[in-house]
C-alpha cells in the first residue's frame, strides 16, 4: 500500500478509535477526511526533491549541514519547553529521537503563535494560524520555510506513514481557543483535548511503531487516551491561571452537578463543593491514564519505557494537587526533577516485569 493509501486507512482508524472511546461521540466532525497527496514524490521549485534532481554536491553538502543544525535546534526546543518529555526521548534510538524532536518543535511553535502578545488578538491570530496551516502544507511538499522546518521535512521522508491530518487538527484546536472559552459538556471538552493533545499520539505512532503481534489500530486508542489524559491534567493544574484570563475549561455540566457557580470559581473559592468536584475530575483523568497504560505493551519495545516513564511522571501532578489540599487556585502542582528520576526504576520494572503488578 502506498503512503497515501496507508495515510487514508490510518485516518479512518483514528475516526473509529475516537468514536469507540466516548460512546455517542461522532468523530467525523472532528477529524478531517482529506488525504495527503503524493506531492512529496514530485520535485517542486525550492523543494528537497528539486535540489536532489540538480545533484549539485555543494548544495547537497550544505543541506546536510543545515539538517544537522535543524535537528539540534529541535532538540534544544524540546529540552527547554518539555523537560519531562525530553527526558523520556533519551531512551529512543537516534532516528526516533530526532523525529520526535522535530514533531515536538512543530507543536511548540504552533503553541507559540497562540501565546505571543498581539494588539488585535482575534483577527491577527486567526490570520497567522491560517498562514501556519498553509506553511504546513508546504512542509508536506518538501518545501521548508526555515531551518527548523527542515527537520520535519526530513522526518516525513524517514516516516512516510505520517499523516498531515493530526497536525491540521492541532491548528483547529488553537482556533477553538479563539471561539470558545467555556465547554458545556465533557463531549465538547473531549474534542478540544483531542485536537490540542490527542493529535500528538497520532503524530507519534508512526514513529514509535508497534510491538510484535500488535497492530496500529489496536495501539491507536491508548495513544489517543494518553493525549486526553495529559490535557485533562494540564487543565486541572492550570485552573488558577486560567481563571485570571476568565477561561473555564472544566465542563459546565460538572459545575452545575456539584453546585458551583462561575462566580465562585473565578473568585477562587475552595469549599467542600469545589473539592468534591475536583476529586471527580481527578478520577476522570486517572481513568484516561488507565486506558493509555493498557496500550504500553503494544508499542515497540524501545518506546515502552519512555512512554511508561512519561505517563508516570506526568500523572503524579494529580497526586500533587491532592497533596496541595486541592488548592489549584493558588498552588501550582508540579513534580521535581529528583522525584522524576526516582520514578525511573519502578517504570523500568513495570515494563520489564508487568506480572509483578507494581
Amino acid at each position: 500500500m502506498g503512503a497515501g493509501g496507508q495515510g487514508q486507512q490510518q485516518q479512518q482508524q483514528a475516526i473509529g478509535a475516537l468514536e469507540r472511546m466516548l460512546p455517542g461521540f461522532e468523530a467525523a466532525s472532528v477529524v478531517t477526511n482529506g488525504v495527503t497527496s503524493d506531492a512529496r514524490a514530485v520535485p517542486l521549485p525550492g523543494s528537497l526533491g528539486a535540489q536532489e534532481a540538480v545533484g549539485n554536491e555543494a548544495t547537497l553538502a550544505l543541506r546536510e549541514e543545515l539538517l544537522e543544525r535543524s535537528y539540534e535546534m529541535c532538540r534544544q526546543i524540546t529540552e527547554q519547553y518539555a523537560k519531562t518529555f525530553y527526558f523520556g526521548t533519551k531512551f529512543f534510538d537516534d532516528d526516533k529521537r530526532k523525529a520526535v524532536w522535530a514533531v515536538y518543535a512543530w507543536c511548540r511553535r504552533t503553541d507559540d503563535i497562540v501565546d505571543k502578545p498581539r494588539k488585535d488578538a482575534g483577527a491577527s491570530l486567526r490570520s497567522e494560524l491560517a498562514q501556519w496551516n498553509a506553511r504546513l502544507k508546504d512542509v508536506w511538499e518538501e518545501r521548508p520555510h526555515d531551518i527548523i522546518d527542515l527537520a520535519l521535512v526530513d522526518t516525513l521522508r524517514r516516516y512516510p506513514e505520517l499523516s498531515i491530518e493530526p497536525f491540521e487538527d492541532m491548528i483547529k484546536g488553537m482556533v477553538m481557543d479563539l471561539d470558545q472559552n467555556r465547554f458545556e459538556t465533557f463531549e465538547e471538552l473531549y474534542v478540544y483535548c483531542y485536537r490540542v493533545a490527542g493529535t500528538v499520539g497520532l503524530m507519534m505512532m508512526p514513529i514509535m511503531g508497534t510491538a510484535e503481534g500488535a497492530t496500529y489500530e489496536e495501539a491507536l486508542e491508548p495513544a489517543l487516551a494518553l493525549g486526553v489524559a495529559l490535557q485533562l491534567t494540564n487543565i486541572l493544574r492550570d485552573v488558577g491561571e486560567d481563571r485570571v484570563r476568565e477561561r473555564i475549561y472544566l465542563p459546565q455540566e460538572d459545575l452545575v452537578r456539584f453546585g458551583i457557580t462561575e462566580q465562585a470559581l473565578l473568585k477562587g473559592i475552595k469549599d467542600e463543593k469545589y473539592v468534591a468536584m475536583l476529586k471527580f475530575q481527578i478520577q476522570r483523568a486517572r481513568d484516561w491514564y488507565k486506558k493509555a497504560e493498557d496500550g504500553i505493551p503494544m508499542l515497540s519495545e524501545d518506546c515502552q519505557l519512555p512512554i511508561r516513564a512519561s505517563l508516570d511522571m506526568y500523572s503524579t501532578i494529580l497526586s500533587k494537587i491532592e497533596e496541595n489540599g486541592y488548592d489549584n487556585f493558588n498552588k501550582r502542582a508540579y513534580t521535581s526533577k529528583i522525584e522524576k528520576l526516582a520514578m525511573l526504576p519502578r517504570a523500568y520494572i513495570r515494563v520489564a516485569a508487568p506480572e509483578l503488578g507494581l
